[in-house]
């Protein structure tokens, strides 16, 4: 048996998740594109001061503290199903990808800071068997309390793989990984084989180096579901 690990955004879906699900998520509540534009603005000035990945995937989520954990997953499901019937929704070579392995009877595991809200319906869509994410606290009331428990972020990538390899009981040079962005190098470099999507300059460099294959981030669709 061996296991094929996919990051999400940009390697099987072209859009970014998170905020996609946010900008329907606050729709869904009444916004008119103002709060999510603010939200969105807030996070990337984060970024952009050079806060770690890590604390912005937390502050992130802390925007659902307070929320009702079972709709905002109803609402996963309704902004899913959504985006799939969108033109160029999904990663060509990346689902293409998976589907092979799926085929030949590998596990297959995504690997994403997003949650699950937005990422299960896509695991169920596409025939993942598991999915290791950043998971945000549930309070006894039923409402997320805004506290991240682990942000999927970086490293965390590395070793939440290396951990699912050893439970499958798969030796992690027989695995595969799949990613478009420089924070997924921990993952590409923690299995035996690496693959890159798109043209991240850090990836492909490695992937140079090393003989890594690259593939297309161009985006197709699926059909409508």
């Amino acid at each position: 048996m061996r296991a094929a690990f996919f990051d999400v955004d940009e390697t099987l879906l072209t859009g970014k998740s998170m905020f996609e699900f946010l900008r329907f998520w606050l729709a869904r509540c009444g916004d008119d594109g103002t709060a999510y534009e603010r939200e969105a603005a807030a996070v990337r000035e984060l970024s952009a001061r050079g806060m770690p990945r890590e604390d912005v995937n937390r502050a992130f989520y802390s925007r659902f503290a307070g929320a009702d954990a079972a709709e905002v997953r109803a609402a996963g499901r309704d902004w899913y199903a959504r985006y799939r019937a969108r033109p160029g929704a999904f990663v060509t070579a990346g689902v293409e990808a998976l589907a092979a392995h799926r085929a030949a009877g590998d596990v297959v595991v995504l690997v994403s800071g997003s949650f699950p809200p937005a990422l299960d319906p896509v695991a169920g869509d596409l025939g993942a068997d598991r999915v290791l994410c950043t998971t945000v606290d549930v309070g006894a009331d039923g409402r997320f309390t805004g506290t991240v428990t682990e942000p999927m972020i970086g490293a965390a990538k590395a070793e939440a793989v290396a951990k699912t390899a050893a439970e499958l009981g798969v030796s992690i040079a027989d695995c595969w990984g799949y990613g478009d962005h420089a924070s997924d190098l921990g993952l590409l470099r923690a299995v035996g084989h690496p693959v890159v999507i798109g043209e991240d300059p850090v990836l492909t460099a490695h992937a140079r180096e090393h003989g890594w294959p690259v593939l297309s981030q161009a985006g197709g669709g699926r059909g409508r579901p």
